[in-house]
């Protein structure tokens, strides 16, 4: 019945995470599929670990549940569990919800789902976050000093700037139409420019993410490999028993006639 619960609230939740932010206003990246990377899997859970999961909880997954990406239980205590918790333990918070919304000015989502519920129509979840999470841009307007290109107006503060380092949006220069005078309106977006140089590479740091967001979609369906693996195997299946079912029906009415 717990787990009933949990169910539901994390489903009740998808909406509200989903709408927090509207539709990007630019084209998406592909992020590099690497579902099938063990080794991309586990950096991926140590940068959620350590960067994520401060804020955001994910409800619907426990530490041992990392099993099923290569990670042993005496790995996950030594490297992944910093506090009291316990191997068995949901990925839960400490901070409370009304804090957050004190400190943040909203709640931070739960991220069970999250590359699930973020897929538009431009593209799937992990191409979302793998553009989200390089879009961060330094816009002094903003309280927390960071804007985004995927989420306009994002209350969240770019985490990973350490790492990345600080950049700034360039807008394209607006385009006089033949006979009239140049718009007064802002370009669009055009490319960032880095302005303070992070601890990474450019190179560094997209392979950090890609890890990183190849987590988080495996995080969303953990059985998801398993779910198209028994696919096939069904649809084989099924057609075998349709061939046979169509040659028993070719032979029962070959005797009637």
């Amino acid at each position: 019945m717990n787990l009933l619960k949990k169910c539901v609230a994390v489903l009740a939740l998808v909406p509200f995470i989903a709408l927090a932010c509207p539709e990007p206003e630019v084209p998406l990246d592909v992020a590099p599929d690497r579902a099938q990377d063990l080794a991309a899997l586990q950096r991926g859970a140590k940068t959620f670990v350590n960067y994520c999961l401060g804020c955001h909880a994910a409800s619907s997954m426990r530490y041992n549940r990392l099993r099923d990406i290569g990670l042993d239980e005496a790995t996950v205590k030594a490297n992944l569990l910093f506090t009291s918790e316990k191997v068995g333990d949901v990925m839960s918070i400490p901070m409370q919800p009304k804090d957050a919304k004190a400190w943040f000015g909203t709640t931070p989502p739960d991220l069970s789902v999250i590359a699930r519920s973020e897929a538009t129509e431009e593209g799937n979840g992990r191409d979302w976050l793998y553009t989200y999470l390089r879009g961060f841009y330094k816009d002094d307007t903003r309280p927390t000093g960071w804007n985004n290109i995927v989420c306009k107006n994002v209350a969240m503060p770019h985490v990973f700037w350490e790492l990345q380092g600080t950049q700034k949006m360039v807008l394209s220069k607006p385009v006089a139409e033949e006979g009239k005078e140049a718009s007064n309106e802002e370009g669009k977006f055009d490319h960032f420019e880095l302005v303070t140089p992070g601890k990474m590479s450019k190179l560094e740091y997209d392979t950090t993410v890609a890890d990183l967001v190849a987590y988080l979609q495996w995080q969303s369906e953990p059985t998801a490999q398993l779910r198209r693996q028994l696919g096939v195997w069904v649809v084989m299946f099924l057609a075998v028993l349709a061939f046979l079912a169509w040659r028993l029906n070719a032979s029962y009415w070959k005797e009637v006639k």
